[in-house]
Formats: structure tokens, sequence, C-alpha cells
């Protein structure tokens, strides 16, 4: 499939299904700001307590099943007096803690690989690439806010943090079989279910049917990838996070700091610059080797010529 290259006005505009947007029945109101640190307190405190208190059908996932999905997953109240029944876990069983560090605080967010037989060949996306998906969003209480039935191709950039984490966790499919009919059936493919901290989701903003300050969840079937090059300077997306490698894309602290990711500090992160140096030749032109990778162009003090704006003899200026 091939690849849709975005501007950067439809990056700032994309909406799909994790971008903020407005309600449908009208603006969402603005709510103050919370301090994150204690926000995400008390969003982990929710989240445990639902994993703690909720049971999912394992032994549908446990083997048994040689083509899981996530449509087959089944997540139940245990209530008082009850115990979980045979096939079942509480998710607290099973989850994955992943630790990072967004918008300066640290955050938790935790997952449930459900097929982890994909194969170790099966590639995994980075957080810049697209993915082909289906999903369903649901908040704690089991509402469900937006779902995905068939697939639907996404820009982890353009999505909400908590997705642009998780995913590269997962494989996509060791395989595909195109029907006649024009569908295609994707073949042990990453399986999984996120719990997602308001901080790694919409915060303050809130979206249609997602209060301000909401922890949700997804489950999801990840079934492709496909590696993003955003600028066409031939250096794929994610290899443009220089500075942190937090898997985020961030401007300079300041005009004189160059602690983001924009070489050139000229507001443009280098994933959507095609001239990452600024010197007036385009990155993909810095490609002297032409062997179809400007990182490979290392100049004589160690940097690669297209994020070196002093580096000019090899292109004949």
């Amino acid at each position: 499939m091939k690849l849709r290259k975005i501007s950067i006005f439809f990056l700032c505009l994309a909406l799909g299904i994790l971008s903020c947007k407005k309600d449908d029945e009208g603006d969402i109101p603005v709510v103050p700001e919370r301090d994150r640190d204690e926000q995400q307190i008390a969003d982990k405190d929710s989240i445990v307590a639902y994993l703690e208190s909720h049971y999912y059908n394992a032994s549908e996932f446990d083997g048994s099943n040689p083509n899981p999905s996530a449509k087959d997953l089944i997540i139940t109240k245990l209530e008082a007096g009850e115990t979980v029944p045979d096939g079942h876990r509480l998710l607290s069983q099973d989850y994955i803690t992943k630790e990072l560090t967004f918008a300066d605080t640290d955050y938790e967010i935790f997952y449930i690989d459900l097929n982890e037989n994909v194969s170790d060949d099966a590639i995994s996306p980075s957080f810049a690439d697209n993915v082909l998906v289906t999903y369903e969003g649901f908040r704690l209480d089991h509402d469900v806010f937006d779902s995905a039935a068939t697939p639907v191709e996404f820009d982890l950039t353009t999505l909400i943090p908590g997705w642009r984490k998780v995913l590269p966790e997962f494989k996509v499919a060791e395989d595909f079989v195109e029907n006649g009919d024009g569908t295609v059936d994707f073949l042990n493919h990453g399986v999984g279910v996120m719990f997602v901290p308001s901080g790694l989701a919409y915060f303050s903003s809130g979206t249609s049917g997602i209060p301000a300050y909401t922890p949700i969840i997804f489950k999801f079937d990840l079934l492709q990838a496909y590696e993003n090059d955003h600028d066409n300077d031939l250096v794929p997306s994610y290899l443009e996070d220089y500075n942190t490698l937090d898997g985020e894309f961030t401007l300079n602290s300041s005009s004189e700091a160059h602690d983001g990711d924009d070489t050139d500090g000229d507001t443009f992160p280098d994933y959507f610059d095609a001239d990452d140096d600024g010197d007036g030749v385009p990155t993909r032109n810095e490609d002297i080797d032409k062997d179809g990778d400007p990182t490979n162009d290392i100049g004589k003090n160690g940097i690669p010529k297209y994020l070196d704006p002093e580096e000019t003899e090899s292109n004949g200026l």
C-alpha cells in the first residue's frame, strides 16, 4: 500500500480517532488545567482498580485460537462475592507496564499482549509510522466512544500519545490473503488492549464522548505497518527523533537552544523539514553517495552532511 504524504497543514488539522475535536452538539467546555503529576497518580489508581476488579476470557487467547482477534475479547466486572470463572483471568494477572516520560511527567501505561505467538520475523511499527488497525475505544464504565470493525489506516504521529507508546510493542500480521470479494484476511497478527491514563490521551481537552481527565481503554488488532518519510527527504521519520529519543518530535526550547528535533531552528521539526540543516540544499540532495540514504554521508567532523550547514564542499557550494 502506498503511503500517503501529508503536509504540515493537514498534520495539524488531522482528526481521526484520537485527535482533539469538537462535540457534534456544541463546543467542549473548557476545563481548568490540572497538575499532570497529581492527575497521573489519580489515573493510575483508577486503572489499577479496574484491572483488579475485571476479568477476561483468557482461554480464548492461550494458544487454542490460531488467529485471535480483538473482537474476541470480553471483559467482565467481578461482582462482590463472585469468583473468576474457569477459562478466565483477572486483567491484573496479565498486564505489562511501560514507564515513560511525557510532558515532563513520569507515566505508566498498562497493556496486555493477547497474541504472543506472532512470528519473531514480523515487524513492529515505529512511533512515526502508519498502521493498519481495527479497534474499539471505551471508558472504564465500558461506554464505547469509537470503533472500526473494518481496517483503517492511521499515522501514529497524529494520534494520542498512548498509541505511539504501545503499538511499537506489538507485531504486524505474519501474512495476509486477498479474497475474491476485495477483502483481506490477516493471519496471526498483533492483538492487544491498552489502558491509557488521561495524560497520554486527551488530558484537559476531552473530546466527544470522553470528558476531560478520563482514562480510556482500546482493544485493537495491529494488521500492517508502513514506514513514514513525512517530508520525502529520504530519511525515515522515526530517525529524525534526534535529541531525547523519546518517540516524540519536539521543537527547540528557545532560538538559542538545540535541545529538540529541529536542527536549523526554523520551527519545523526535521521530520517535516525538507532542508534539515537550513543550508539551502534539500536533505535528499545531500545523498552524495547516491545510495538513497543521506544518513550514510558522514563529514569529517562525524556529523551527517544533511545535518551540518557548514558541510557544503560536496554540494559544490
